[in-house]
């Protein structure tokens, strides 16, 4: 299984493919070179297969190397940065 995550602009949000079908997103909102993450969401057949985890993940590898910052308004975002306090550096409180 592959996964792979980009960015879809148009949309305000990042996508991921697994084995090039789209498996779920994270919605955001930009506030300049701050995304307000909303929702992320992972359709049912993928659940429970680290989807998710991989998603935020590559989300949050793109933001850092775009040089951008985040605000975690989504759950499931959040309780991925509090186990991942690598990413700590890229949380705002508010844009």
């Amino acid at each position: 299984m592959s996964f792979l995550v980009e960015e879809n602009p148009a949309k305000h949000r990042f996508e991921i493919l697994v084995d090039g079908a789209l498996a779920g997103f994270a919605a955001y909102e930009p506030r300049g070179e701050v995304r307000i993450f909303t929702r992320t969401e992972v359709r049912p057949e993928y659940r429970n297969m680290g989807v998710g985890a991989a998603l935020v993940q590559g989300a949050l590898e793109q933001v850092r190397q775009q040089g951008g910052r985040l605000v975690p308004e989504c759950s499931f975002v959040r309780a991925y940065l509090e186990r991942h306090p690598e990413y700590a550096d890229l949380v705002i409180t508010a844009a």
